[in-house]
């Protein structure tokens, strides 16, 4: 059972990134994800989250309007789409998942992660 993360990299302020979470070993569609970002010196932080069906998504207000999550079962795959990012966005993103859960913002309940990808937002 595995999860990745990737699509991170440097991008001038203003620009997009799009994240994956990728999962190997077990089937997404059956769990909930999260993505969290934590930035150098300060503590882990949520980002987005959506449930099992994909009915109820969580932003937080700092990402609202600009991120987007989404689902590709037939991929296996999670996306994290990011626009309009800014360089208080500069963080490692990690994703989780979590099958005893519907939908959860907490990280402590999320049993699986990945390994992280570094997003740097800068001119």
């Amino acid at each position: 059972v595995q999860l990745q993360a990737f699509g991170g990299g440097l991008v001038q302020p203003g620009g997009s990134l799009r994240l994956s979470c990728v999962a190997s070993g077990f089937t997404l569609h059956y769990y909930a994800i999260g993505w969290f970002r934590q930035a150098p010196g300060k503590e882990r932080e949520r980002v987005s989250c959506v449930s099992i069906n994909g009915d109820r998504i969580y932003y937080a207000d700092s990402v609202k309007g600009r991120f987007t999550i989404s689902r590709d079962n037939a991929k296996n795959t999670v996306y994290l789409e990011m626009s309009s990012l800014n360089p208080e966005d500069t963080a490692v993103y990690y994703c989780a998942a979590d099958q005893h859960v519907y939908l959860s913002t907490n990280p402590q309940q999320y049993a699986y992660w990945g390994q992280g990808t570094l997003v740097t937002v800068s001119s």
